[in-house]
């Protein structure tokens, strides 16, 4: 029986990837993006869902368990981000960073417990190194994805005696529309977009962003018990090295 893996935010760089890798590992996967594919990839199921809405997530969840039998990774994935001062960001742009990045990843596990419990599955939940160390204008984000870090925690702990193992993955910068979307805001300089994606990866020790198959990598890697089976709440930084540096050099 092939093992079965749901996706938020499947249709994303890293959530794209994501899928891509485990269907060539042989899984099955479900995916939950706000977007409409034109097809599912070959054994692959995407359904349409608004995860900042808890009744679309619990009806999406649903129709989902009644074609399966098991969970054995459930990644949440899905996020956005909203790019501009604190003082000037709504009360609704808030809530939407928290409602479509945090709080999914409580609902689908509320909605998945059962069948991840019942073979012993993982969760992952892809964060990011904004939850250590973080730039300008991206507050809500920032602290969206350090409350993903201190869930994995939370989780890790209360879940453990279910078998289930629950870790973080902590990306850097990914050549993601979400990146590119973002290298606006100022914090690498200025020039055309691929200046400034390459003026981005020299930050790092690597001098280079990472593609979202790496990220992928690491999430099969931990989805997987016989390479990551005695790891659980750990987050897992995969950034080039861009937050080992201090910043005075």
């Amino acid at each position: 029986m092939k093992k079965v893996a749901i996706i938020t935010g499947v249709m994303g760089g890293v959530g794209t990837a994501t899928a891509e890798t485990f269907l060539a590992d042989g899984w099955q996967v479900y995916g939950l993006d706000r977007n409409s594919p034109e097809t599912s990839p070959e054994g692959a199921q995407y359904h349409v869902c608004d995860l900042a809405d808890p009744v679309a997530i619990e009806a999406s969840i649903a129709e989902i368990l009644q074609s399966i039998e098991r969970i054995d990774a459930l990644i949440n994935n899905a996020a956005i981000q909203i790019c501009k001062p604190l003082v000037e960001m709504t009360v609704e742009e808030w809530d939407l960073v928290m409602s479509t990045n945090l709080r999914p990843a409580f609902l689908t596990v509320k909605h998945c417990y059962p069948l991840l419990k019942q073979v012993g599955g993982t969760i992952i939940n892809v964060s990011s190194v904004h939850a250590l160390a973080t730039s300008k204008d991206i507050a809500a984000y920032a602290a969206s994805k350090g409350g993903l870090v201190a869930l994995t925690r939370a989780m890790a702990i209360e879940f453990a005696v279910d078998g289930i193992r629950v870790n973080a993955v902590l990306p850097g910068a990914v050549d993601t529309p979400m990146l590119r979307d973002g290298l606006r805001r100022g914090h690498v300089g200025e020039g055309t977009e691929e200046e400034l994606l390459d003026a981005l990866g020299r930050k790092t020790v690597i001098g280079r962003v990472a593609q979202p198959g790496e990220i992928a990598q690491t999430i099969l890697f931990l989805a997987d018990p016989e390479r990551s089976g005695f790891m659980t709440g750990n987050p897992l930084i995969v950034d080039g090295g861009a937050t080992i540096r201090l910043s005075t050099e």
